[in-house]
């Protein structure tokens, strides 16, 4: 076979001439018989090569840009793709880069070639710490419980406290902002409709640093941050390069829904670090497994197996996913589309690996694979309510409901997710189990039910467009309160994404949905995976009081979407120069309007004094006010 590079022939094995002519190749008229005799009249000559099929003109115009069909890989390469850089994979010695010499910049040999090594990790920690640096600046302003912190971080602290969430006097609120040295605690239980994960993490900053805004918030800014440096090293194995994978984590460092969650004691930016953990580590099962699997063919095994090996990054996701569900039950969404997308890899695996009965084995793998998915989920979810079980049964002396079951003659619970049951004894399971049953069946009623209406609810449709963002604080300061140097002055904590990265973000759902459709991308599927599992369940409760912030959960997986892209506006490493340039200044433009649009609405995501007018000209549609 032999290739076209833009207009110019190439020599085709044998030595035999071809001038491309419409993907035409033309031979000599002379041809001779075998062993050099003269040809015989009337009989057929000596078959040539066979000619080239005609090319669409599509192609032959990506040709011309520099892009060729990829060599056929061995099975080991198709099913691992080597990393770009790393222990093990860098040589000992890495030449001096290029670019650094026409700059007149040269490192030493051993230091360059030391960063060359560990680039993958020196360049996702220098992205987290810059989004940690945002996010912890000044990160007790505003001195206040800003919209559904009056709940969590009191929560928070009754956990701790008691193990068990309890109700809080009406002036509690102000106590505790004022600075108040004694927290109005009391023991009474409170009825919480959200399980206590995230409430354990917001109140370990309490227990370091007080009941206080900085308190309850450490943790969350902790948690983005590490989400950052997660994204980044998901992106460079997903993409498997480590600039764009810096640019995933940098896209997520800079965008103002993610940077007001970390900066916000709510229980969303908890779901989302657990949700990126899970398919972190997923993606390590995966990459874990191809591994195994090649290895096996190199050593003369045949493709078929029972099992693929021993999964321990799929047990950590697993922990991962019954860590978000104890946080909220959005998790479970999360649970169904990351079993069924794991299954899919491992039959993708056998497939790769030469196993005509792939199909056959994929779905052993999910009898294997599922249960024990689940079953992780469900020990990692009950374990979390450990405080609750371990308060007291005596009614008022524990948890709320935690007394249901005494004196019930161990009856089951006669109702769930708002259906009669019809009761049986069940006095096997222990009263503590029952209690929570019932409890969980109240919680769903709540949350199905819950349609009253709120200022700043949303539905899903509009959250990609930043229809409705939520305001989290307001204030109106005059001249010379709280900094304020105009006649007229506002303070706002707006939860709202960057608004150029989320309208990227729709184009390059797109660009996955074709990617994933048309070319079999696995890892557009992937990205897409993460978007339905975050975004899509919100589609089924159009009655529900619901809000743009829930989206923080998919916004890693957006971010992933847009780099995707970006990496096919940069073109493959084999394009020409001019493409090349053309790809990279329209991706750095991307890149570089995201960060001034971030930079923009910063005033508006940390509660900063600006004049009115300033206010008014961030508000680009009456929506958002």
């Amino acid at each position: 076979m032999w290739r076209v590079s833009g207009d110019t022939a190439s020599e085709a094995p044998g030595g035999a001439d071809h001038t491309d002519q419409g993907g035409v190749a033309l031979l000599s008229a002379s041809t001779a018989a075998p062993g050099g005799a003269p040809a015989v009249p009337g009989l057929p000559g000596p078959r040539g090569p066979e000619p080239e099929p005609e090319r669409p003109f599509w192609r032959r115009r990506l040709e011309r840009a520099g892009y060729r069909t990829a060599e056929p890989l061995p099975v080991a390469q198709r099913l691992v793709p080597p990393m770009p850089d790393g222990p093990g994979v860098t040589p000992a010695v890495v030449p001096p880069s290029p670019v650094l010499l026409q700059l007149g910049l040269r490192l030493p040999d051993g230091p360059w070639s030391w960063l060359c090594r560990w680039s993958g990790w020196i360049g996702p920690v220098a992205v987290a710490v810059f989004g940690g640096l945002l996010r912890f600046w000044h990160l007790g302003t505003p001195k206040a419980l800003i919209f559904d912190e009056t709940y969590y971080a009191k929560d928070a602290y009754s956990l701790w406290r008691g193990g068990y969430e309890t109700s809080w006097a009406d002036d509690a609120n102000n106590l505790i902002t004022a600075g108040h040295p004694t927290v109005p605690y009391r023991a009474d239980p409170a009825y919480i409709v959200h399980p206590p994960v995230g409430k354990w993490i917001i109140g370990l900053g309490e227990q370091v640093f007080g009941m206080n805004p900085l308190g309850w918030r450490f943790m969350t800014a902790v948690l983005g941050t590490l989400s950052i440096l997660m994204i980044a090293r998901i992106g460079r194995r997903l993409f498997r390069s480590t600039l764009l994978g810096c640019v995933a984590g940098l896209l997520l460092a800079v965008d103002g829904l993610h940077f007001v969650m970390s900066r916000t004691a709510l229980l969303d930016l908890v779901v989302m670090f657990w949700f990126v953990a899970a398919f972190g580590f997923l993606l390590l099962d995966r990459d874990r497994t191809r591994g195994v699997v090649a290895r096996r063919l190199e050593a003369g095994a045949g493709p078929d197996w029972v099992f693929l090996g021993w999964r321990p990054y799929r047990l950590a996701a697993g922990v991962s996913l019954g860590l978000m569900t104890a946080t909220k039950w959005s998790g479970l969404y999360a649970l169904l589309a990351f079993a069924v997308m794991g299954v899919l890899w491992d039959a993708s695996t056998r497939r790769a690996a030469g196993n005509h009965r792939w199909l056959l084995w994929g779905l052993f793998d999910a009898v294997v694979a599922l249960p024990l998915l689940f079953a992780v989920t469900v020990g990692v979810y009950l374990a979390s309510w450990t405080g609750w079980f371990l308060s007291s049964a005596v009614p008022g002396k524990g948890g709320y409901g935690r007394d249901w079951a005494e004196h019930r003659a161990g009856l089951s619970p006669d109702h769930l997710m708002g259906l009669p049951l019809p009761q049986f004894d069940v006095s096997w399971v222990p009263a503590g189990l029952r209690s929570l049953w019932h409890y969980h069946a109240t919680m769903y009623d709540f949350h199905v039910h819950l349609t009253s209406p709120h200022t700043y609810q949303s539905n899903p449709w509009s959250w990609l467009l930043l229809g409705r963002p939520v305001s989290f604080f307001y204030e109106s300061p005059k001249a010379g309160q709280a900094g304020c140097t105009a006649t007229e002055c506002a303070r706002e904590v707006l939860g709202i994404g960057t608004p150029v990265l989320w309208w990227a973000g729709i184009a390059a759902l797109a660009y996955c949905l074709y990617r994933w459709a048309v070319r079999r991308d696995w890892r557009a599927g992937a990205i897409l995976c993460g978007v339905a599992a975050g975004y899509l369940p919100w589609f089924g409760y159009q009655q529900r009081t619901i809000f743009l912030f829930y989206a923080v959960a998919f916004v890693p997986f957006l971010v992933l979407a847009v780099t995707m892209m970006i990496g096919a506006l940069l073109g493959p490493a084999g394009a020409g120069r001019d493409r090349r340039l053309v790809g990279g200044a329209a991706a750095g433009l991307l890149v570089f309007a995201v960060m001034w649009n971030f930079l923009y609405f910063h005033p508006l995501y940390t509660g900063e004094t600006i004049p009115m007018d300033d206010w008014r000209a961030r508000m680009w549609f009456t929506s958002w006010i």
